[in-house]
């Protein structure tokens, strides 16, 4: 039974426990994950060993589309111990079987698994097009480049001393100047983050998302899984986050900062306090997200990389076309 029935009680609960407990896990390769993407229809194909047993699995959700057809994507997916490109064709011709070909133009995926040369060409001679070096970085849904920190056998002293030097000392100015960190999983916790980041968003003249957004969040994560990190001198909020705490790390995925007091360094602070969250529930890594570029003209780059030291670089975007003229448009 490779398409999950969302109807059998006993089977969603497998799914869910394979897609949680997986070490190689990701947040949006989660069921819950589709009550934060509420406009996007799911669809979930396993495979099994002999012995019954969930040994892959590749969440999709599908929206329509700009381009006047829908788009299927397995956000960070598949879930399996390791990118086999045969494995990865098999679960893409069993999702197939269920999706409305006629309505889509492509599916894709975008794992989290390291380039080489040699997987991009291995995924090639298995039909799909792979969307890697050879293309705009910004042109990415998610960017290939990410910054991420290992945990896994370090100590907290350990992780201190591979920060860089003015890092390090940011964090215990903060410390010393009094500034508090905590974390809640409540809606005032939302409230409280929100502002952060409304007041970051237009500070830099990006977009954000709508308060809701973040409320689906707390609504689908419990506390084990999401936590918002808030800074404080006092009474004052001084910045904010969003941590997910799911398969082998802690996902930095988004965050805020007023404009008051900055110079209290607040946001090394705060990082430091979901690095710690990280290393007392024995995960293996601390991701600070993506970035397009390295460019230490980038405030953002040059502020995740004085934690990181480096950047990991992501196979990229692999994708199985079924409207070639709706799949240019798109990524055009």
């Amino acid at each position: 039974m490779p398409k999950l029935d969302l109807s059998n009680p006993v089977e969603v609960e497998r799914f869910q426990q394979f897609t949680k407990n997986a070490e190689f896990g990701k947040i949006t390769q989660s069921i819950p994950w589709s009550k934060v993407k509420k406009a996007w229809e799911p669809l979930y194909i396993y495979l099994e060993d002999e012995a019954g047993n969930i040994t892959a699995s590749l969440s999709i959700l599908m929206v329509n589309n700009a381009v006047g057809k829908k788009i299927a994507y397995a956000t960070k997916g598949p879930v399996c111990a390791e990118l086999n490109p045969k494995q990865l064709k098999a679960l893409f011709d069993e999702a197939e079987k269920y999706l409305p070909v006629d309505e889509i133009f492509m599916l894709r995926c975008d794992p989290e698994v390291l380039y080489s040369e040699e997987l991009e060409k291995e995924l090639e001679a298995e039909g799909f097009t792979v969307r890697s070096r050879k293309v705009d970085p910004h042109s990415t849904i998610q960017p290939r480049l990410n910054m991420v920190l290992q945990l896994k056998g370090k100590t907290e002293d350990e992780l201190l001393a591979s920060f860089h030097s003015k890092t390090r000392y940011n964090i215990r100015y903060s410390i010393r100047k009094g500034v508090q960190c905590a974390r809640a999983h409540s809606k005032e916790a939302v409230d409280a983050f929100y502002e952060t980041h409304k007041i970051m968003a237009e500070r830099q003249g990006i977009t954000y998302r709508p308060k809701e957004y973040f409320l689906d969040l707390l609504e689908a994560f419990d506390e084990d899984e999401l936590q918002i990190f808030l800074t404080h001198d006092e009474e004052e909020i001084l910045s904010g986050a969003v941590a997910i705490n799911y398969g082998d790390r802690v996902w930095y995925m988004y965050g805020g900062s007023t404009n008051q007091k900055r110079n209290l360094m607040p946001n090394y602070l705060m990082q430091w306090e979901m690095i710690r969250w990280g290393l007392d529930t024995n995960k293996s890594y601390y991701d600070f997200g993506g970035i397009f570029e390295e460019d230490l003209e980038d405030g953002l780059y040059r502020f995740k990389n004085s934690f990181t030291n480096g950047v990991t670089e992501y196979i990229g975007e692999i994708d199985r076309i079924y409207d070639q003229e709706k799949y240019d448009a798109f990524n055009q």
